[in-house]
C-alpha cells in the first residue's frame, strides 16, 4: 500500500509532506533509503519488498545485465532509478529497466527522461494493483515497448508487447519460453 513520504531532507522542517512538488524538485531531493515515486505531483513511498522479491530482482539484473553487456545492447538500471515516460505521467522507479543503445540520450545522471525499452516489475503483495493497473497503463501510454510482470507468489510471468495500435498485447510464450522483441 502506498503512503505519503516523509518530507525530503532538503525541504524546510515541518513542511507539509503532501504539498505539490515539481518533478525537478523531486529529483533533487534526498529521501534517504526510502523507495519513493512521484505521482500526481506528490511523493509516495513504496511498500517494502520481501526477500523473494529482492532475490528475484537481483537475479534479473545479473542475468539481463550479462546478456546486455556481452552484446553491447544498451544500459540496464535497477530500482531506485527513476523513469519519467511523459510530461503528464508519473515518475516511476521500476524494479528493472533497459534502455537500448539507440535511446541512450534519454538516460540522465539520476533518471530516464522518456520510456525505457523494457520495464520489469516484480509483483509484491502490496503492489499488485499498482503494477497490474496504474503502471501498466502509464507504461503503455508512455511508450515502453515491453512490460514484463513477474509474480513470485503465483509463480508466473506475463510479457506485454506494445503494438502498432499503441496498446499492450500479451506476448506468446511457446513451450515455456518468451522471445523478447527488444532483447533478441
Amino acid at each position: 500500500m502506498l503512503t505519503r513520504a516523509e518530507t525530503p531532507k532538503n525541504h524546510r522542517e515541518g513542511a507539509d509532506s503532501r504539498r505539490q512538488t515539481s518533478y525537478a524538485e523531486f529529483l533533487e531531493s534526498d529521501f534517504g533509503d526510502a523507495a519513493v515515486e512521484w505521482v500526481n505531483g506528490e511523493v509516495v513511498t513504496m511498500a517494502p519488498v520481501s526477500d523473494e522479491h529482492s532475490d528475484l530482482q537481483i537475479f534479473l539484473v545479473k542475468i539481463l545485465g550479462s546478456f546486455i553487456d556481452a552484446h553491447d545492447l544498451g544500459k540496464l538500471r535497477g530500482e531506485p532509478f527513476q523513469m519519467k515516460t511523459g510530461p503528464n505521467l508519473p515518475g516511476r522507479s521500476p524494479d528493472v529497466l533497459f534502455v537500448a543503445r539507440r535511446n541512450l540520450s534519454r538516460l540522465k545522471s539520476n533518471h530516464l527522461q522518456g520510456p525505457a525499452d523494457v520495464v520489469v516489475e516484480v509483483i509484491s503483495p502490496g503492489s499488485q494493483s499498482i503494477d497490474r493497473g496504474d503502471k501498466y497503463y502509464e507504461y503503455e501510454a508512455g511508450g515502453v515497448r515491453e512490460y514484463w510482470l513477474i509474480d513470485p507468489t503465483r509463480k508466473q510471468a506475463e510479457f506485454y508487447l506494445r503494438g502498432r495500435d499503441r496498446h499492450y498485447h500479451l506476448a506468446p510464450v511457446e513451450e515455456g519460453i518468451f522471445h523478447s522483441t527488444v532483447l533478441k
